[in-house]
């Protein structure tokens, strides 16, 4: 399956409540990211969603129609473990045509200027590939 306007970009309704409990209980990290670059079209005028439900999975940030999604990583005590499900889980992301960006919650919460910076290359380095 491919990801697009037809299939909601493959939303999955039966998350939609989990989804909703996880936006009003964002991390900082999260929060920061979403007040001060996402939201509102600050980020190029591109629209972002936040707790997205797609396929199985919640998805931090999502904008459609760049078909990015943006990951806020915590702190956690079984890398392993999470690590191995964070790979199922993208793998099956890009395979519906999802490109997937993490950052770090330390890299927003001490340096969000530079993930803003990152986040505005790659939107120009696509826009450029894909206009030439």
């Amino acid at each position: 399956m491919e990801a697009s306007k037809e299939n909601l970009y493959a939303y999955n309704t039966h998350l939609q409540p989990f989804a909703l409990s996880l936006r009003k209980q964002m991390t900082k990290a999260e929060a920061c990211l979403w007040k001060y670059v996402l939201k509102a079209r600050k980020l190029r005028g591109y629209q972002f969603r936040r707790q997205r439900p797609v396929l199985r999975y919640i998805a931090d940030f999502m904008c459609t129609e760049l078909m990015l999604i943006i990951e806020v990583d915590g702190i956690t005590h079984d890398w392993e473990e999470i690590h191995e499900k964070d790979l199922t889980r993208e793998q099956e992301i890009k395979a519906v045509g999802f490109t997937i960006l993490r950052f770090t919650d330390e890299e927003v919460l001490k340096n969000i200027n530079a993930v803003l910076a990152y986040l505005e290359d790659w939107i120009d380095k696509r826009y450029l590939n894909n206009h030439l």
